[in-house]
């Protein structure tokens, strides 16, 4: 029986690409994966689902802007009416290219409210709701960025953010380590999902991109594989920590 079996499992942002694999990974194991998704993507979403019950999970898609302070909390009571959630992946977030005198105070403010505060406000909710149950053994896991730690030319609002949820995941791994609830981030970096498909797809980009990862360029697969390694029972004593799947980008003294 998988470790994962029967287990209540949230991720944001589920309806495409990293959170995508990530429902489905969870959905081999045979947990039961709440399939979040935005407005608009009721489709994709349906599609995820699809591949959870394939793989032989549970899925339960539920619509919700994780910008939105309303939505969060209607999230939080849809997944709750499920029982109390033992994995919390935050993994929904944006990134919208902008040259930095072209970031209007609105999209400074929608990128934050997704990336960093529903982070904020969702993980509050179920934390909650684990502690009033007496849950000991909780996960809750940021889909990061190595950008937490990066700048970049076009991601002057976009980094701020990655940046804040690991420190906001450091702090609550200390406030929430008296209850046995871990929180850890995943720090991807160049994997190919909808976000740099144009990029990837340009004649001569790849290759660029490509000669700078040791590894070579990502799946969402292989961030998956570090979402489950973190919300193993077996991964008690890891909390507070940031795990950099980026192929060896970051410490390859050639880029």
């Amino acid at each position: 029986m998988s470790r994962d079996e029967g287990r209540l499992v949230l991720v944001t942002g589920a309806a495409r690409g990293i959170g995508r694999a990530v429902a489905e990974a969870f959905g081999r194991h045979g947990a039961r994966v709440v399939v979040n998704h935005p407005p608009g993507e009721q489709d994709s979403a349906e599609l995820t689902a699809d591949l959870v019950s394939a793989a032989g999970g549970t899925p339960i898609v539920v619509e919700a802007d994780i910008g939105d302070a309303e939505a969060v909390a209607a999230l939080d009571a849809a997944v709750a009416a499920h029982g109390v959630v033992d994995v919390l992946v935050n993994n929904a977030g944006i990134c919208p290219f902008a040259d930095f005198f072209e970031i209007t105070p609105e999209l400074w403010d929608r990128t934050h409210e997704v990336n960093l505060r529903g982070a904020f406000l969702l993980t509050q909710a179920v934390t909650k709701r684990m502690v009033r149950a007496g849950r000991t053994g909780g996960r809750v896991i940021a889909v990061s960025s190595i950008s937490a730690f990066t700048g970049g030319a076009h991601q002057a609002h976009y980094c701020p953010t990655k940046a804040g949820l690991s420190a906001f995941m450091k702090s609550i791994a200390i406030a929430l380590a008296p209850h046995q609830i871990t929180c850890n981030t995943v720090q991807p970096g160049i994997i190919a999902t909808d976000i740099n498909r144009a990029d990837l797809a340009t004649p001569g980009r790849r290759g660029a991109i490509e000669a700078r990862v040791p590894l070579g360029i990502g799946r969402p697969e292989d961030v998956a594989a570090a979402v489950v390694l973190l919300a193993d029972p077996g991964a008690r004593y890891i909390t507070g920590a940031d795990l950099v799947v980026d192929g060896g980008l970051t410490i390859n003294p050639g880029t």
